[in-house]
């Protein structure tokens, strides 16, 4: 278990954060579908796969973009207002912008899963988790659809996720990035939990 991150600066931090919230609340599908006339919750969840499926490729395709920038975007911004926030801040700004994603203020509080925002996040804070992420996923998903899809009966993302993060936590524990793919898995932990709870409502 890597050490707990150092104390942050509060008020700073607290800027950061909410800032990182609101960037995450900017749910680009919502947004997207909204400009089409729609509102793509009434169909799908609003992430790059939703979009895809409701909308097409090319819809999908820059809707992903756009919650992976946000991402980004937050992360540079924490780093650059709070340069020695460190793991603790990472974890932080991580964890806000992907519950702003999962429960935009913006938006009623309905959004997506908050795969997009977290990749985007851990491309400026963990780049080598980021890595270990997206090779599990490129080994797994394939696999996965060739044998255990059919009879599991389950979308290929939710278990790629459910592989794939103990394998970035591993990969984080050895070379930092643990923290904020925790906080950001959480979040969305507590988000497939509400899901899977409204479908069966």
């Amino acid at each position: 278990m890597p050490d707990l991150p150092a104390p942050l600066p509060p008020v700073p931090t607290l800027l950061v954060t909410a800032a990182a919230f609101l960037l995450g609340s900017l749910v680009s599908g919502v947004l997207y579908s909204r400009a089409r006339g729609a509102d793509i919750r009434d169909r799908d969840l609003p992430g790059g796969s939703g979009t895809w499926r409701q909308f097409g490729r090319g819809a999908g395709i820059l809707v992903s973009a756009g919650d992976i920038i946000k991402g980004v975007v937050a992360a540079l911004l924490a780093r650059a207002l709070v340069p020695q926030g460190g793991e603790a801040l990472a974890a932080l700004v991580t964890g806000a912008v992907v519950a702003g994603h999962c429960y935009p203020v913006f938006f009623g509080f309905r959004g997506g899963g908050g795969i997009a925002p977290l990749l985007g996040a851990l491309l400026v804070f963990a780049p080598g988790v980021l890595l270990a992420l997206l090779l599990t996923a490129a080994v797994v998903i394939p696999t996965y659809k060739a044998t255990l899809q059919a009879r599991l009966k389950l979308n290929a993302v939710p278990f790629t996720t459910a592989v794939a993060v103990p394998v970035g936590l591993l990969a984080g524990a050895l070379s930092g990035g643990f923290w904020p793919l925790l906080a950001g898995g959480t979040v969305m932990a507590v988000r497939a939990t509400h899901l899977l709870r409204l479908e069966r409502a």
